[in-house]
């Protein structure tokens, strides 16, 4: 299926169009391309802004899609904000969790009838010289596609466009995923991350 852009008049119900006239309301819009099944990841970059988040939310309730996301863990440990957190569908994680969880949670998310999750590979807003490696060992273990999801400020657009299936060539992936977010800026271009998986810890033993 090919792309296209939301329109407040093409969605079922008030609230989300709501969202998404907020967004437009400033200057924001947002390109869609139906999803690739039922499970899958949103790896999102570029995350260089507090903004994000919010642009991203009022993306996900126009699209009205049970979509996951992953935050630090002390987050959730305010009750007030925890419960939110967790009813607009963040998850817990600890950062330095062994990458071990992968496999517990590939077999949640494969437990599920639906289950996207948005995972930022930069893991924070400032500069780090590469991503981290989870998102794309979960894919593999969970046999999952990817979406990419980025936030262009200078053409203030949210893309939710291209789809990505690994092949288990790190080389052969990356430059797909590149490709994808080639030419896409954030709100400080300076902080986003190179294009590029650090190197995956070793799994515990069990």
């Amino acid at each position: 299926m090919s792309e296209f852009e939301l329109k407040p008049a093409a969605l079922p119900t008030m609230a989300q169009r709501l969202s998404l006239r907020v967004l437009q309301l400033v200057g924001w819009r947002v390109l869609f391309r139906p999803l690739p099944g039922p499970r899958g990841i949103m790896v999102i970059y570029p995350h260089t802004s507090n903004w994000d988040f919010p642009i991203g939310l009022l993306c996900k309730w126009a699209l009205d899609l049970p979509l996951r996301f992953l935050a630090k863990d002390t987050l959730f440990k305010t009750p007030v904000l925890g419960k939110w957190l967790r009813a607009i569908g963040g998850e817990p994680v600890e950062r330095g969790t062994p990458s071990g969880t992968i496999k517990t949670q590939a077999v949640r998310m494969n437990a599920a009838d639906f289950y996207w999750m948005g995972i930022t590979p930069e893991g924070t807003r400032a500069y780090r010289p590469n991503w981290k490696s989870g998102f794309y060992h979960l894919a593999l273990e969970a046999k999952v596609p990817l979406v990419l999801v980025y936030f262009d400020y200078a053409s203030k657009t949210l893309g939710m466009v291209d789809h990505v299936v690994l092949t288990g060539d790190q080389e052969t992936d990356m430059a797909a995923i590149r490709k994808g977010f080639d030419g896409h800026k954030g709100l400080y271009p300076q902080n986003a991350a190179p294009i590029v998986l650090a190197e995956r810890r070793a799994e515990p033993r069990e």
